[in-house]
Formats: C-alpha cells, sequence, structure tokens
C-alpha cells in the first residue's frame, strides 16, 4: 500500500518545519544584509598615510591622504598605497558579511547536512 503525500520514510510535520525554518532563515538574511549594506569598513597603508572607507555596499566611500605621502615624483607608492588600504577594507567587510551570514544559515545544519536524503 502506498503512502499518500509527504517524502517516503518523512514524518508528516517535517516538510512544513523546514519551510518555516527556510522562510524565517530567508528573512534573517535579508535583514542582516540591509544592516551590513548601511555599516562602513575602514583601513589605512603605509602608517596611516592613506585611510579607505569603504561601504557594505562594496562602494568606496571616502580616501584621506596626508600631505607626506602626496609626492610628484612618486605616484606609483601613492596608487600602491591607495590599492592596498582598499584592498584591506573589502578584505574586511567581506569577512564580517561572510561571518555574519554562516551563523544565520548555520540553523539548517548547512542546507543539507541535516537531510536524511
Amino acid at each position: 500500500m502506498a503512502k499518500r503525500g509527504g517524502f517516503p520514510g518523512a514524518m508528516p510535520g517535517n516538510m512544513n518545519n523546514l519551510m518555516k525554518q527556510a522562510q524565517k532563515m530567508q528573512k534573517q538574511m535579508e535583514e542582516k544584509t540591509k544592516e551590513i549594506e548601511g555599516k562602513e569598513w575602514e583601513a589605512t597603508a603605509g602608517g596611516g598615510a592613506v585611510t579607505v572607507k569603504v561601504s557594505g555596499k562594496k562602494e568606496v566611500v571616502s580616501v584621506k591622504l596626508s600631505e607626506e605621502v602626496v609626492d610628484p615624483d612618486d605616484i606609483e607608492m601613492l596608487e600602491d598605497l591607495i590599492v592596498a588600504a582598499t584592498n584591506e577594507a573589502l578584505r574586511k567587510m567581506e569577512e564580517e558579511s561572510s561571518q555574519a551570514m554562516s551563523s544565520i544559515a548555520g540553523g539548517l545544519g548547512g542546507l543539507g547536512g541535516g537531510f536524511p536524503f
């Protein structure tokens, strides 16, 4: 005799609970994404000679240069410092964003880790 509805071997309420949990997780991720997009991260290079600030939307918000780093005879060094500070600020933003999303997704056991099939 065949079972009606659901997955073979699954308990009747499990799919409903899983769907509710997934919807809750999706809402939490949307809220966290909005929160992250509103934040800013800052990093420096050259001992503070260059400071770059980025947003959670992965946009450069500001670049500050100290006077002593502005040398018309060494533009390449200034460019390197700006790139270094920008990359570090973006790395900080990505790291915090990734940790925040991992903590939310952990509620489902890694999406697939806890499924019996």
